[in-house]
């Protein structure tokens, strides 16, 4: 897959929510996490700057998950259910977007998808 920066447009399931972000490697970054609750979302994510993340319709209709540190944020749609995007706790100036979401993106296109080490993530270290 390409690594030549992109804007990119995104919904959910049931179009509520969209948003349009920019992925400063394209969709070449595509990867899984392997923390508690990543290993059970599944949702494969791109990397976009949390600078860039607009919602673009229905903001309100967004729902929120984090829990222990509170530094990763995780974007749902209230109405489908659907994770939308989520800002980083490895680096909060990142945020990984679904790639099912992304117009136009054929998810199985990407596979294999690369795993990430969340279960021994570097903030966890002292």
């Amino acid at each position: 897959m390409s690594a030549d920066p992109m804007d990119i447009t995104a919904s959910c399931h049931c179009g509520a929510v969209q948003l349009e972000a920019h992925l400063p490697g394209g969709l070449a970054d595509t990867g899984r996490c392997t923390c508690s609750f990543c290993a059970r979302r599944q949702a494969a994510a791109v990397t976009a700057t949390t600078a860039s993340v607009k919602v673009t319709k229905g903001a309100a209709n967004l729902t929120l998950y984090t829990w222990n540190t509170g530094t990763a944020k995780h974007y749902f749609c209230k109405t489908c259910g659907i994770y939308m995007y989520h800002q980083r706790r490895s680096d909060p100036a990142q945020c990984g977007v679904n790639l099912g979401c992304i117009k136009g993106v054929k998810t199985w296109e990407h596979e294999p998808v690369k795993w990430t080490d969340g279960v021994n993530h570097p903030s966890d270290r002292r």
